[in-house]
């Protein structure tokens, strides 16, 4: 497993080890990776970036999940060095060790030409290029591509405010982290899949609003939605434009702004066919679906 201890890869991890399969993770930290991961897992420390370390995670494997993000602080400059070069470069070994089953965790959709004139976010275009590689390999694979998690929702909640840049679309495909954890880890044992693109959805499409409805009803108290002018992200996402080659911390902040704005501006044909993209996916694979209502009650659970 490559990006095993991400939002998403820490759930297909656990989603694996709850069914008895052997799972090896890749990590650059092993006693951080073991606090998030299940025991019976093994961690093998090293650098996605390094060979070295990618062919001692290969070994003996021949079923690879590529989960690996760099949008974080620390990692936001290296995007295009992890996300694409070091996975093209690992996938090229893993091709070479004789891995034969690849799924790869890529964005929802993937659609330049709907996107803001101004506005370009890196990971669309990194995820295009590792799709794009894939098609050509000889790899039995398949590409999951998930939508914003509906982590989104909690972390725009501040006590009884869901604050919203711009207030959002009108509706928003979200997915819960444990649904991509149980489907790509379904995904990943079977070989019927082969060069599928199949995008992961939640049971419904939500706007900000019903969203905050839907939590005050399962909290108890009245969650208000709050829409901030998007004006005040476009001003700060072009001041930030300068510095952001200079600071990583910048630079994200700037990366960030530049997702409020693609947020708002989600494509709602899309949006609204994903009910049939959820509906494709309780056909191919057998779980049961996570509500926002149950999402909001897993968080409040301790652990």
């Amino acid at each position: 497993m490559l990006g095993g201890t991400g939002h998403y890869g820490r759930h297909i991890v656990r989603s694996l080890a709850a069914k008895g399969v052997p799972v090896r993770v890749l990590t650059r930290n092993v006693a951080r990776a073991s606090g998030v991961l299940p025991e019976t897992v093994e961690l093998t420390e090293g650098d996605l970036e390094s060979p070295d370390s990618v062919a001692r995670a290969l070994q003996g494997i021949d079923r690879v999940v590529v989960a690996v993000s760099a949008f974080t602080r620390d990692q936001i400059r290296k995007m295009v060095a992890v996300e694409r070069d070091a996975v093209i470069a690992a996938l090229d070994q893993a091709a070479a060790a004789g891995v034969r089953r690849v799924v790869y965790l890529s964005v929802f959709d993937i659609q330049p030409q709907k996107m803001p004139r101004q506005v370009h976010l890196d990971s669309a275009t990194i995820k295009l290029d590792v799709e794009t590689y894939l098609r050509s390999s000889a790899f039995n694979w398949t590409v999951l591509g998930a939508p914003p998690s509906m982590e989104l929702f909690f972390a725009m909640t501040r006590g009884d405010r869901m604050l919203v840049p711009g207030g959002g679309p009108k509706s928003l495909p979200t997915i819960s982290p444990v649904d991509v954890g149980e489907i790509a880890a379904q995904a990943v044992l079977r070989d019927d899949l082969d060069r599928q693109r199949i995008r992961l959805v939640g049971p419904e499409p939500l706007s900000f609003p019903e969203a905050a409805s839907r939590l005050s009803a399962v909290y108890g108290r009245t969650v208000r939605f709050t829409a901030i002018p998007l004006i005040l992200p476009k001003i700060a996402w072009y001041a930030t434009w300068p510095l952001a080659r200079f600071s990583a911390p910048v630079d994200y902040v700037h990366q960030l702004l530049g997702f409020i704005q693609l947020l708002n501006s989600f494509p709602q044909d899309v949006a609204l066919a994903s009910v049939k993209d959820h509906d494709k996916l309780v056909r191919i694979f057998s779980y049961t679906p996570t509500t926002l209502e149950m999402e909001a009650r897993r968080r409040q659970k301790p652990g």
